[in-house]
């Protein structure tokens, strides 16, 4: 059963911290457990635990969790589509809260147009399990959280920050090969090859 769940994107501000190579993240409450949200669902500590549990190792092992702009009616993540990255997920009490980077893309240009308007955006977790006549829900598997403009959960506050990319690690290196090799599609694939490396090592 593919399970959609919406929470608000309160905007918060957007704050600053560099005025060169800036990145815009969104940070917060992503999903919540043990309340019943409005679609009559709960989604049970042991629940959100291991959907974030799975989706911090995924992260550790150096793959990408990508999100899209509004919420498809399927389970799979279409490229074409692709607005955000989910870069950290913890557990806070039964809630997943995490960080999200907006990226250069079509949709991700999108979503920073509107956050940068002060456009109140909705967080939104896709994923698949069961649910009883109570609306318990059980062998909850997240795929991913989406963006999307109508939220269903007024408890979930993400804040825009922008954040420098890191010139530690060599992150000064990364940018510069990025930008050699923006009309490369060969020497692309070998970039990408390295920058998950390098994601690994930090």
């Amino acid at each position: 059963m593919l399970l959609n769940e919406h929470m608000t994107f309160g905007q918060a501000g957007i704050i600053r911290e560099s005025d060169d190579n800036k990145n815009l993240y969104l940070k917060g409450c992503f999903i919540q457990g043990d309340v019943r949200n409005q679609n009559g669902r709960i989604y049970p500590l042991k629940e959100i635990s291991s959907a974030v549990e799975k989706m911090t190792d995924k992260i550790k092992k150096g793959f990408p969790i990508l999100g899209e702009c509004d919420h498809p009616s399927e389970l799979t993540i279409s490229l074409k589509n692709v607005s955000h990255v989910i870069t950290e997920i913890r557990l806070d009490g039964a809630d997943g809260v995490g960080k999200m980077k907006i990226l250069d893309t079509e949709y991700g240009r999108l979503a920073k147009t509107l956050v940068e308007a002060g456009i109140p955006l909705g967080v939104s977790s896709r994923g698949s399990g069961n649910v009883d006549d109570r609306g318990y829900v059980s062998d909850f598997e997240i795929v991913t959280i989406d963006l999307v403009a109508t939220p269903s959960a007024p408890d979930a506050y993400p804040r825009a920050i922008y954040e420098a990319l890191g010139f530690k690690h060599g992150g000064d290196k990364i940018q510069t090969l990025a930008e050699a090799v923006r009309h490369d599609p060969k020497a692309q694939k070998y970039l990408s090859k390295g920058i998950v490396e390098w994601f690994k090592s930090l």
